[in-house]
């Protein structure tokens, strides 16, 4: 009975986000675009009030780090520590 309840959820969901996929997808990335714009800010000049708390995340974040920087129109990396192209 519960699995069938959280099927019918699920088709639910489905059903209402169908049409507007393009649209949420293109919001996460530009939630993401500004996540990464906020923790690369220190290395590019930007001062980031954050920025001993965000340094923790460089790690897991610099595999996103070659694709921001082309969909921000930088044809290369504008940070010398990170060379991605």
């Amino acid at each position: 009975m519960i699995d069938k309840i959280k099927k019918l959820i699920e088709y639910y969901e489905e059903v209402i986000s169908l049409p507007h996929r393009t649209e949420i997808a293109r919001e996460l990335r530009n939630e993401d675009d500004l996540f990464l714009l906020l923790l690369y800010s220190e290395m590019i000049g930007i001062p980031n009030p954050v920025y001993y708390y965000t340094l923790e995340l460089y790690p897991y974040m610099i595999e996103k780090f070659h694709d921001w920087h082309l969909r921000m129109g930088m044809d290369h990396s504008p940070l010398s520590g990170i060379r991605c192209c």
